[in-house]
């Protein structure tokens, strides 16, 4: 239970109609999970207008009201607060009514149009190699140590992922490593969270039903890296010809990493067969059971990460060469008889071409 005046903290607010001394025993955003002072947060969605589900909210014990637009009639013991962006506001008020978990974690987001999930799975794989408790925020699952919770969202709502993020500070976790859908960017569901850094892996065109122009998508992937505090580090692949407008507008550090341009974070490709490659990272040579040009760049990208959460290059490369390929990302099965079966989500023109 928290006080509403206290998870308001560091929210933009245009006024506030009634009494902020409330106490407040959940955050919703769907009106028909409300309950007994509950916030119930009026989101303009795609499909239908929170706004419009105020009325019922309070009907079913809602005493206060996060809202973009103020309803014509107000009852007496309801809290209005009106904001100027009701999925901004909620991510704030979400963060500090769990405590500001990402405060307390190193919380590094992935960002891209393809990578998003083999980075940021191989990243917990390799904080969990390395000796630490670490939580996954990905499409195909969220994982708080070694406990697996299925996905619902790429990028999970901001009630949702402040609550995992709670339960993997509970459970002891240092780091959490999550992907950043454009939907989640532009729907501002990472807002009010505290990033040590962020990645930007690829950007070519996708989701533009959504988006509806491709700088639009590029925008979005955009504001990931825009809003990051000068204390956390922003990676791009520099083999993207988008990656220099990734990070125009960053105050975070800004780093590189690629294949073929001069960058920070440099792989080589020296030996490619069908079981691993032979890598160049850095100084370092290693052998991985992943393959692909494609690995290649999610295997710099997670090399860089590792070195720049100050780890020790050696040990990252030796467990780096123990990684195994994520699941439905290019996983390869040889049957007894010489069959080789390959799955793989690949659903953009750039990731079926690579």
């Amino acid at each position: 239970m928290k006080l509403l005046k206290d998870i308001l903290y560091k929210t933009p607010i245009l006024d506030t109609i009634g009494n902020t001394n409330l106490a407040v025993s959940a955050i919703h955003f769907d009106s028909r999970k409300i309950s007994k002072e509950s916030l119930f947060v009026a989101i303009s969605g795609t499909v239908a207008d929170g706004h419009q589900f105020i009325e019922q909210a309070i009907e079913k014990g809602a005493r206060s009201i996060i809202c973009e637009h103020l309803p014509e009639n107000r009852h007496e013991k309801v809290t209005y607060i009106q904001v100027k962006d009701s999925h901004l506001a909620m991510g704030i008020i979400a963060s500090n009514f769990y405590d500001n978990p990402s405060e307390k974690l190193k919380l590094v987001a992935i960002t891209g149009t393809n990578g998003k999930t083999t980075t940021s799975t191989l990243l917990h794989q390799l904080f969990t190699n390395l000796g630490y408790k670490a939580g996954l925020l990905s499409t195909v699952n969220i994982k708080i140590g070694r406990d697996i919770l299925p996905a619902t969202h790429t990028t999970p709502d901001p009630i949702s992922l402040n609550a995992h993020l709670r339960k993997m500070v509970d459970a002891g976790c240092h780091y959490c490593f999550m992907e950043a859908s454009s939907h989640g960017i532009e729907q501002r569901r990472t807002a009010g969270l505290k990033f040590e850094g962020a990645v930007f892996t690829n950007i070519s065109r996708d989701h533009l039903d959504y988006h509806k122009t491709f700088d639009d998508y590029i925008l979005a992937k955009k504001r990931l890296l825009d809003e990051l505090p000068s204390s956390a580090f922003a990676l791009v692949n520099a083999d993207d010809r988008h990656g220099k407008t990734m990070v125009h507008h960053t105050k975070g550090k800004v780093y590189t990493f690629g294949l073929r341009t001069d960058t920070d974070f440099k792989a080589k490709i020296l030996e490619h067969q069908f079981n691993g490659m032979l890598l160049n990272l850095g100084k370092h040579e290693l052998w991985t059971k992943l393959i692909g040009t494609f690995n290649a760049y999610n295997l710099a990208a997670v090399y860089a990460v590792g070195v720049l959460l100050k780890q020790d290059e050696l040990q990252i490369v030796t467990a780096i060469s123990s990684l195994n390929p994520v699941e439905g990302r290019f996983q390869y099965f040889q049957s007894p008889d010489g069959i080789t079966t390959i799955v793989d989500y690949a659903h953009t023109p750039d990731a079926l071409q690579n």
